[in-house]
């Protein structure tokens, strides 16, 4: 398929309308606002062909002349409207009923604030302190604890050097294999590197398996984790940051870099609960998975990861939202067992771990993968997996890998072994499969996201989110709000600026008044666990015609209540650990100032990209 051409000049003349409108004070200096126009169009042509395309396509439909009368208006382009005109285009759009004008206007909108507030003049704006390895701890609940050191804690006790926040302290023991030919053997070829994936391998290496694992993401040094947050986003995470669901409606921050989503997860470790593993037996005939015959198999991984609860004096004043809030309305909560050692607090788990104290396979089981024999490719995308022989219970198989080499070239390597191990994660192995016409008719279907939403806090104290460790809490009040066991968890999320100002609702100097509470504003988000319409498909992942890939999901009607049931609980902790306001996430959005309009919430509707999930 030919890569579609750039933005034509219309197209930018119209990108530009409306990031003057999204972000008006970034153009208040001319130079700034060119900067960040630069910064749009290079980002666009990063993107996949497809996903440019699109992009491109949504750009044209708002800038043509009816995109005007949506809002009331006589039609006109849109670049050549006034500036309030713009603004109220583009607020018709987000709020518009059709669901395909939300898509594109949420499209634009999440892309100029992702590249905007990942510049340091926005974040500097809203008093964002920037990387923590450059200054050290600037609040208390950054940086090593007081006290005595102790290996059964997963924070660092007692003063750390000041080197210590200039240089990684633990360097990566991991050396890609430098591919010498077109074919390679072995026992056994993994796929992925992330928890399972990277389990899989040490457990196999380690057993005396020849074993070579397979990354499509690249490998990512300690010292290059420099915690800036628009590059590593755009670096770590699944088409640069932008993985959504077709229309938009799921944002999927996903890991693809050495390490997986273990590399940039923000540590808590949740053991699946005995009521799910129940209904896994039940409905699904699971054997060897009960509460009592995995309970020794969790308690050997948290060994292996130092998986430890945090202690008392560690937690954030944005995870105190949850306890102190669950605490005054006599709701259960948890303390978070995370999988660290000698965790420094900086808050920018998120972007990989400097320090190497997030225990991920990064620092774990690939470590002793390669310790053991098994060799890494990465940079190294599964294409297919084609069988050589057939017969026999284990007939030997060729995986097609395209390698893309540090000069920009791209070549197949076949990689030939008895055993595949897939564990590309939920969207990577169905489409390897559909690709190698292995797995029949269920291959990618029956999605399960745990679609995410959050509330805004707004306090008289300060919170920065962005400091300490992201997760130490949990609210499992409503963990089962059906009979099945189906419902949510409430967390506390870091806060960094560019992905805060994405969630933050609204557009111009609304949206703007928000970002510059950043230092005191904190958010819950409330997982949901979707599939409480027994039966139904919440969503699918296949593979277009085109090689792309398509991902389809909508939360069933169950799910979004439940998802309500969320936003109400959430609401009610911020006004219990004393928030002022409470803002949702809604693109039109609720700003409650008294537990008394939690009703409220109820409203708005929960569609696709109605509220951000």
């Amino acid at each position: 398929m030919r890569a579609p051409a750039p933005l034509s000049a219309t197209q930018r003349d119209v990108l530009q309308a409306v990031a003057e409108a999204v972000v008006p004070h970034a153009f208040a200096d001319a130079a700034r606002g060119k900067a960040l126009i630069d910064a749009l169009v290079a980002r666009i042509a990063r993107l996949s062909p497809r996903k440019r395309r699109d992009l491109g396509l949504a750009i044209s439909l708002l800038g043509a002349r009816p995109a005007a009368v949506v809002a009331g208006l006589p039609p006109s382009r849109y670049e050549r409207q006034s500036l309030p005109n713009r603004t109220r285009i583009l607020e018709a759009w987000t709020q518009s009923r059709i669901p395909l004008m939300r898509t594109i206007a949420q499209s634009l909108r999440r892309l100029v604030l992702l590249i905007e507030y990942g510049t340091e003049a926005a974040q500097r704006d809203v008093g964002y302190r920037g990387a923590y390895h450059t200054r050290g701890p600037s609040v208390a609940w950054e940086g090593a604890l007081p006290g005595t050191p102790s290996d059964d804690e997963p924070i660092a006790r007692a003063p750390i050097p000041e080197s210590a926040h200039r240089q990684p302290v633990s360097p990566t023991r991991l050396a890609p294999l430098a591919l010498d030919g077109s074919v390679l053997r072995c026992d056994a070829v993994v796929i992925g590197t992330g928890a399972g994936g990277a389990t899989a391998a040490a457990r196999l290496a380690e057993s005396g398996l020849d074993v070579i694992i397979v990354e499509s993401g690249e490998l990512v040094q300690p010292a290059e984790f420099d915690e800036r947050e628009g590059p590593l986003f755009e670096r770590l995470y699944a088409d640069g940051g932008l993985r959504t669901t077709d229309d938009l409606g799921v944002a999927m921050v996903q890991g693809v870099t050495v390490g997986g989503s273990t590399t940039v997860n923000w540590m808590i470790m949740l053991r699946t609960p005995d009521w799910v593993l129940d209904e896994w037996a039940r409905d699904h005939g699971t054997e060897g998975m009960s509460a009592a015959e995995l309970a020794p198999v969790f308690a050997r991984i948290e060994r292996e990861l130092h998986a430890r609860r945090v202690p008392d004096d560690a937690h954030s004043p944005n995870n105190r939202i949850v306890l102190d809030g669950a605490a005054a309305l006599g709701w259960s909560s948890q303390l978070a067992v995370i999988n660290a050692r000698n965790c420094i607090r900086t808050g920018f788990c998120g972007y990989g771990c400097r320090s190497g104290a997030k225990q991920g396979t990064l620092e774990t089981f690939l470590p002793r993968a390669l310790a053991a024999g098994a060799r890494l490719v990465v940079n190294a995308e599964a294409q297919r997996i084609e069988f050589v022989e057939r017969g026999g219970p284990f007939p030997k198989k060729r995986v097609v890998v395209q390698q893309t080499l540090p000069d920009g070239r791209v070549r197949d390597v076949g990689i030939e072994a008895k055993a595949v191990i897939v564990a590309g994660g939920a969207v990577g192995t169905p489409v390897l499969l559909q690709r190698s016409g292995l797995g029949g008719g269920g291959v990618g279907k029956y999605l399960r996201l745990h679609p995410t939403t959050g509330l805004l806090g707004i306090y008289e104290r300060e919170i920065y989110a962005a400091g300490g460790i992201p997760l130490t809490s949990v609210c499992d009040e409503f963990h089962r709000l059906d009979a099945n066991g189906y419902g949510v968890w409430i967390e506390t999320p870091p806060m960094h600026p560019a992905l805060a100002a994405s969630a933050c609702p609204g557009i111009g100097e609304p949206h703007r008044q928000k970002m510059l509470k950043f230092r005191n504003t904190g958010s819950l988000i409330i997982l949901t666990r979707d599939g409480a319409d027994r039966g139904v498909s919440n969503g699918d992942v296949r593979l277009r015609r085109d090689g792309s890939v398509s991902i389809r999901y909508a939360l069933g009607r169950t799910d979004r209540a439940h998802a309500l049931a969320g936003l109400e609980a959430a609401t009610q902790l911020h006004f219990a650990a004393g928030a002022t306001e409470v803002i949702s996430g809604h693109s039109r959005p609720v700003t409650l100032r008294h537990p008394d309009e939690i009703s409220r919430l109820r409203d708005r509707p929960m569609g696709p990209n109605d509220i951000p999930f």
